[in-house]
């Protein structure tokens, strides 16, 4: 057993299915359990569509973080709730468009941080991963390791990327986004996508239903509640649209509601 700077243990129990392990499945991925691959079925079950979303969602990420490092001229990012290494990570895109942008992931979940010291994720001096909760943003943004690679005097990019509807609203999720929005300096962005049930409740319903035993069960929001994510900042185009419709590279046959996920990007406004 090991742990991180922050004392935490990396220990963790392979019975229990967690998000990250189920998300590593819906990839194709093998860093994952035979209770997130049970738990994972269950949900395929109920919505086979969730391995397209799980596609999709990682296109979105794609060209969310290529717009930011080669458009907007992000040079920080600190992606939150960022599951099981895989390829394509947030170090991986942004670092192809600009060598010196720094990132650290941060996950509750300890396999992600034994599995990113196994893969050797965060050697570079510009990655670094800790293991830390979204619903305590303070111990996010103190943490050593995000003060070493991240000045929040400067622009940054967050991301809340598939984590937001595991956060139930006890928890106040717009409370812990206006955190992290509040920390960000001008010219920041924050990118956000969530789960909806609205184009197809009964498989999202039955999709949820599964999330209920496991560490952290989802909780869908409406097309308004997703929203309010994003106040503070502006939304650019093509504002807050289903994931497979954010800046595609290419035209596909996928229909928006075949992909329940809606993301967008903000840019928290400069001071004039």
């Amino acid at each position: 057993m090991t742990t991180d700077s922050s004392g935490q243990s990396d220990s963790f129990d392979p019975f229990v299915p967690t998000a990250a392990g189920m998300y590593d499945y819906y990839l194709g991925g093998t860093a994952n359990f035979a209770a997130d691959r049970r738990a994972a079925n269950k949900v395929l079950a109920a919505a086979p569509e969730v391995i397209l979303m799980a596609r999709e969602n990682r296109g979105f990420i794609r060209r969310a973080v290529r717009f930011l490092a080669r458009d907007a001229g992000i040079r920080q990012f600190l992606d939150i709730g960022s599951g099981l290494p895989t390829q394509g990570s947030v170090h991986e895109i942004a670092q192809a468009e600009a060598p010196d942008a720094r990132v650290v992931y941060v996950d509750n979940d300890p396999n992600v941080l034994a599995r990113s010291r196994a893969l050797k994720t965060t050697e570079a001096k510009t990655t670094s991963m800790i293991t830390a909760d979204l619903r305590d943003p303070d111990a996010i943004l103190n943490h050593p390791d995000t003060r070493a690679q991240i000045d929040f005097d400067q622009p940054v990019a967050i991301l809340l990327v598939a984590v937001l509807h595991f956060i139930d609203d006890e928890a106040d999720p717009y409370a812990i986004v206006a955190r992290l929005r509040d920390t960000m300096a001008p010219g920041s962005y924050l990118v956000i996508n969530h789960a909806t049930a609205d184009p197809r409740p009964d498989s999202a319903g039955g999709a949820a239903e599964v999330y209920k035993n496991t560490r952290y069960p989802a909780t869908h929001r409406t097309r308004d509640q997703v929203e309010r994510f994003f106040d503070g900042v502006h939304l650019v185009d093509p504002g807050l649209v289903f994931v497979s419709e954010w800046r595609p590279d290419t035209v596909t046959d996928v229909t928006p509601e075949e992909v329940w996920i809606l993301g967008g990007v903000g840019r928290k406004p400069t001071v004039d």
